[in-house]
């Protein structure tokens, strides 16, 4: 099994999304668009992972490339391939679908949580998490269900939080930073960003154990397909 990771942004990298795949049985490769490396044809991958970055889902004029995940993402999704989106991946994912994305209401960044709707918690992958999930935060877009999405997680301030199509995932918020990828990514918040260090660590132990369910369940959707 081949799962292929786009990177946007030299400090946002896949954190626990890796080991999460590796320990599922796939040969993991990141593919870094920032340094202008290309994007993999579907036949290259199984699983496609489509993480975050400061730049818009739609900004193609300063970000030729994301044109090209958008096609990517709307391909893998025919072709039954699992996609994982997590923040401007997660726009990508309902862009690629046809949804709309648009500026939120207010920047929403620092430690905090989503709750988990009725389909959340019956959901293989969040329904374990329980009906609150710590997560960290940074972003001000978001994005409409895409047709045949479920909304999985809302917050205060986002309704929109994660949705699922199929066997793809779109998660508006991070799940993926442990110790060492939250050090990487702090350093580019925006000043006074609350960052609370045992929300921080809750984050990282429940994103871990809701990937390891995500990369198994996505294996084996990839499997199926073969």
């Amino acid at each position: 099994m081949h799962a292929v990771v786009i990177q946007h942004v030299p400090f946002e990298g896949p954190g626990l999304i890796a080991p999460a795949l590796s320990a599922a049985g796939a040969e993991v490769r990141v593919v870094r668009v920032d340094l202008h490396e290309s994007l993999p044809e579907t036949s290259q991958l199984d699983v496609l992972v489509v993480l975050g970055g400061p730049m818009g889902a739609l900004d193609d004029r300063d970000h030729r490339h994301l044109a090209g995940e958008r096609e990517l993402i709307a391909r893998c999704v025919r072709q039954g391939r699992p996609v994982l989106g997590v923040c401007l991946g997660a726009q990508l994912l309902a862009a690629a679908l046809g949804a709309g994305v648009s500026r939120g209401p207010a920047i929403e960044v620092g430690t905090g949580t989503v709750t988990l709707t009725p389909d959340g918690l019956a959901d293989p992958v969040f329904g374990p998490s329980g009906p609150e999930l710590p997560v960290v935060h940074w972003h001000q877009d978001t994005f409409e269900l895409p047709e045949r999405g479920v909304l999985l997680a809302r917050s205060e301030q986002y309704a929109h939080q994660a949705f699922r199509v199929g066997e793809s995932y779109g998660l508006q918020f991070h799940v993926e930073l442990d110790a060492d990828a939250l050090a990487h990514v702090t350093p580019h918040l925006p000043a006074g960003t609350v960052m609370a260090p045992d929300t921080a660590r809750a984050a990282a132990f429940a994103g871990e154990r809701m990937l390891n369910r995500w990369a198994g369940r996505a294996l084996a959707a990839a499997g199926d397909r073969r």
